[in-house]
């Protein structure tokens, strides 16, 4: 079993424990000794940041090879539109590159806690919120999508990651859970060769054992 922490990360406050100039960071709300952010979350995001102090889980969590879901929540400039939902469906051309396929959907205005500072506010140009799902981890890459549908992002909360989700969890809170790891995989060939060898050499093995090889006939 490893631990994990769910942590719902304020505004503003880094994912990391140290900050040489002084900012606020993850010491102000996390003295659990060992635990290392699995991921990370940008100072003007909020929501579900996860540490764990082992690092099998961590690498799990974190690396983009593995492709964990994560689930946003985006409050954006205007009134967002089909186009621009489908286009973020699709796929957006970025400057590094196009983005996988995600899963973006209209969302009623949440009942989550208010923002401190508050977004800034035109009093022109409503405001919407849309719920976003991606499987990579590019920087700041929620924001970068959403402008370049036309739909500036304002506020970002990240609800979930997995099955992990912030439910429960008011700005600064933490929650300690349990993870069963299943086994790690063979990762390097050699090993995978080794196995086969193995199992090959045992199976041979059997098959003398029980006989079932035929006898040689008798030399004349």
């Amino acid at each position: 079993m490893s631990d994990l922490i769910l942590f719902n990360k304020p505004y503003g406050v880094l994912s990391q424990f140290t900050d040489p100039d002084g900012r606020p960071t993850l010491a102000d709300h996390i003295d659990d000794s060992g635990f290392y952010a699995a991921g990370r979350l940008d100072h003007d995001s909020e929501g579900l940041l996860l540490l764990t102090n082992d690092g099998q889980l961590q690498h799990q969590i974190a690396h983009p090879r593995n492709k964990l879901p994560k689930t946003y929540w985006a409050q954006v400039e205007g009134e967002i539109t089909d186009e621009a939902l489908e286009r973020l469906r699709r796929g957006i051309l970025l400057k590094d590159g196009k983005t996988a396929p995600a899963q973006a959907n209209r969302l009623a205005s949440p009942s989550i806690w208010p923002r401190n500072p508050p977004i800034r506010e035109r009093r022109n140009i409503p405001t919407s919120w849309i719920a976003l799902t991606i499987r990579e981890g590019r920087n700041r890459q929620v924001r970068r999508m959403t402008a370049a549908v036309g739909f500036p992002t304002l506020r970002l909360v990240r609800y979930a990651i997995g099955n992990w989700s912030l439910d429960g969890l008011e700005p600064g809170q933490k929650r300690r859970t349990s993870v069963h790891l299943p086994k790690a995989p063979l990762r390097h060939k050699k090993m995978r060769r080794s196995a086969a060898r193995k199992s090959g050499d045992a199976g041979a093995r059997g098959k003398a054992h029980t006989g079932s090889r035929p006898p040689r006939k008798p030399r004349r």
